[in-house]
């Protein structure tokens, strides 16, 4: 009944009167396509009849999408020498579309016999693990069809990190039936929000297909936050209400309508198979040592260099070529405008470490299907030079850690930051521009899923994750967080004044900076965690978000919109290019200067110790015809614990300072002075009279 197919196209492809099966092993001796019905009942057992060039393949006539299939692959299994074969194990096809339901922890998944309740991988397991796990689903067509997302060039960009199950779990406008996936995202009011808000890009945590680790089944908790991956091209289950992946597309669909772009992090750096001890699900059984990183002189073991127990051996040209067929396929097929890459050195190490010219970073920059999607590294690992910060191709944004850590310490009123803080502000051009880089390099961020929120963050001192399991020694040690003088949620106004103010200090530092700014959804409103700074396990409300928040504060929220605005409609706020003080307007003010309060150049000493400060920018192509544009942007930063008068200097001769922001009251005290509260800040326009 099966006939050899083609070796071109990996995976299940229908072509409307059968199916092309075709899987990459290069040292499997024979592989073994199993059919399932819909109960998980085999349907029938092939081997594929043709091998090319380590690609096995088979066409089956008459097989049609819906059908549900698997792989056992045969060869040696011989652990200390990487090879895992075990032809009892069912495996995911890596290429596989969509998958029917969640893994389920047995011995049976493994590839050793755990006999006895140790764990010696030597002895080959003879259960079969079919009834365990996930079973791959052959795709037809497609109803829905991706439509365009609006063109949003890096310098408009604002990034909203949202978990697609926790952002809508909670959402009063979101139905039930629809709380916590594809279609939650999809919601009307939910868009509506997101776009007056004025972000324009989401980016959603993990969607690709996930597995709850066995240590968290047991503790009877969940993988949240979905960085376990078990396919790169199958959508997670739990986030589809239905059978159909077109919920995906919809969701897009929907988002591209409101006028937002999506990006998705991928995890390609490991899988949910872990270290030698792990389950054999797909990679692992199919050719271990083709997609795996193993040790030169121990291959029985795994490279370790996401922490995770495995790195995916992205060296491979056959790994290099499925990671770059997944993101074509989620740009292409479903719609996606760009990719945030979790713990992207591993995608750039060689056996001699990182290299910004790995073929993988070539491949990606030469693919025309991928030549206008956004790409952004997370610039670190575990492993040898694992941190990569400022080292990507020209074409990558990076996750810029050291603008968080710099913006928390300077508002909590840390000594020595002032000059660190300022060159976070400025785009971290220190880090960046050597390379040729513009500001949209860096991503900067004062909060991210990784961590506590921004609330938190000014609320808790000490990391409160005893929920997770493990005695609270997991999470971040050192969050740059203060309480100011209480822990947790606070009676007192004052506190609770102060830690307003700080959260409205930070987000507008954020928003004002040179740089591509992103926000942790929630944030906006005053989401909390509680003090978690760790809620990958926490699916529940925990992890979720509150929106009971908006009722709280609104006006916080609308500051929030404010100051998006403000940054929107201001090009100063987000030029394309470093400035360095270089250019004049025709009045001789530099296009930047940073300036104590009393209108003088900082000094050495006054970067060290001072802690208020004003950056100015100006335009140096001054338009006399534009009413609207502004000619220069002034941003007041008091950090100190007193009140501080600004004199805002004359950009020209007819013009005037207009407050266009402030996290608390602003004074007036004279014709150009302005006098700010302690720990506050404030940006003002000089527009033409």
């Amino acid at each position: 009944m099966i006939r050899p197919g083609s070796s071109q196209t990996l995976g299940a492809n229908w072509d409307g009167a059968g199916v092309n099966f075709a899987l990459y092993s290069e040292r499997a001796s024979a592989v073994e396509l199993c059919l399932f019905d819909s109960a998980g009942e085999t349907e029938g057992r092939f081997f594929l009849p043709a091998c090319d060039e380590g690609v096995w393949h088979g066409y089956l006539p008459g097989c049609k999408p819906g059908q549900q299939y698997g792989y056992r692959v045969q060869g040696n299994y011989d652990p200390g020498a990487g090879l895992r074969f075990n032809s009892n194990k069912l495996l995911i096809d890596p290429y596989a579309k969509q998958l029917s339901g969640q893994l389920t922890w047995s011995k049976a998944v493994f590839g050793f016999d755990t006999t006895g309740g140790h764990k010696d991988d030597q002895v080959p397991s003879t259960l079969d693990s079919a009834a365990f796990v996930p079973k791959a689903i052959v795709q037809g067509s497609g109803d829905q069809v991706p439509r365009p997302a609006p063109p949003i060039p890096w310098p408009d960009t604002i990034i909203y990190e949202v978990n697609v199950r926790g952002y809508t779990m909670l959402h009063p406008a979101v139905p039930a039936a629809d709380r916590g996936r594809f279609r939650g995202l999809s919601n009307a009011h939910l868009l509506d929000y997101l776009k007056a808000l004025g972000i324009t890009s989401i980016e959603l945590m993990p969607v690709h297909a996930f597995v709850d680790e066995d240590f968290l089944t047991e503790r009877g908790l969940h993988n949240y936050w979905g960085y376990n991956s078990l396919s790169f091209f199958a959508p997670e289950p739990r986030y589809l209400s239905g059978t159909d992946i077109d919920e995906f597309r919809s969701m897009v669909n929907a988002i591209h309508d409101a006028g937002l772009e999506v990006i998705l992090d991928v995890v390609y750096n490991h899988t949910a198979e872990g270290d030698r001890l792990g389950p054999t699900l797909s990679f692992r059984g199919i050719d271990n040592l083709t997609y795996y990183r193993t040790p030169a002189d121990s291959p029985g073991d795994y490279v370790n260099d996401t922490a995770c127990g495995n790195t995916l051996n992205i060296d491979h040209p056959r790994v290099q070529a499925l990671v770059c067929d997944s993101l074509r396929y989620w740009s292409r097929d479903m719609g996606v405008d760009g990719f945030r890459f979790d713990l992207c050195p591993v995608l750039g190490r060689t056996t001699s470490g990182f290299d910004p010219q790995h073929a993988f970073f070539e491949r990606i920059g030469n693919e025309p299907m991928l030549r206008d999607v956004k790409l952004i590294a997370e610039p670190w690992d575990v492993g040898p030079g694992g941190y990569q910060l400022g080292n990507f191709p020209l074409r990558w944004s990076e996750w810029n850690d050291q603008y968080r850590d710099a913006v928390r310490q300077f508002w909590r009123g840390d000594d020595f930051q002032t000059s660190e803080f300022g060159r976070r502000l400025h785009g971290s051009a220190d880090i960046f521009e050597q390379g040729g880089r513009s500001p949209r390099a860096s991503v900067n961020y004062i909060t991210s899923h990784d961590g506590l929120t921004l609330l938190d963050l000014v609320s808790y001192e000490q990391r409160h994750n005893e929920d997770n399991g493990e005695d609270n020694r997991d999470g971040h040690h050192h969050d740059f967080s203060s309480n100011y003088g209480v822990e947790g949620v606070s009676s007192d106004e004052k506190i609770n004044h102060l830690r307003r103010r700080q959260r409205l200090n930070m987000l507008a530092s954020l928003l004002l900076s040179q740089g591509t700014p992103m926000l942790l959804g929630g944030d906006e409103f005053g989401n909390s965690q509680h003090g978690n700074n760790n809620a990958y396990a926490q699916d529940n409300e925990i992890g979720w978000i509150d929106w009971s928040g908006l009722e709280l504060d609104p006006d916080f929220q609308v500051a929030v919109r404010q100051l998006i605005w403000l940054r929107q409609n201001n090009d100063l706020l987000k030029r394309d290019v470093y400035r360095h003080g270089l250019g004049k307007n025709s009045a001789g003010h530099p296009d930047i200067e940073w300036l104590t309060p009393d209108g003088g150049h900082l000094s050495e000493q006054q970067w060290l110790h001072d802690r208020a400060l004003i950056l100015l920018l100006t335009e140096t192509n001054e338009d006399p015809g534009a009413d609207d544009h502004p000619l220069a942007v002034a941003i007041l930063i008091n950090a100190a614990l007193g009140r501080v008068d600004f004199r805002l200097p004359k950009i020209v001769a007819d013009g005037e300072w207009l407050c266009a922001f402030s996290s608390d009251n602003v004074e007036h005290v004279g014709t150009d002075t302005r006098r700010l509260t302690d720990r506050s800040c404030a940006c003002f326009l000089y527009r033409k009279v």
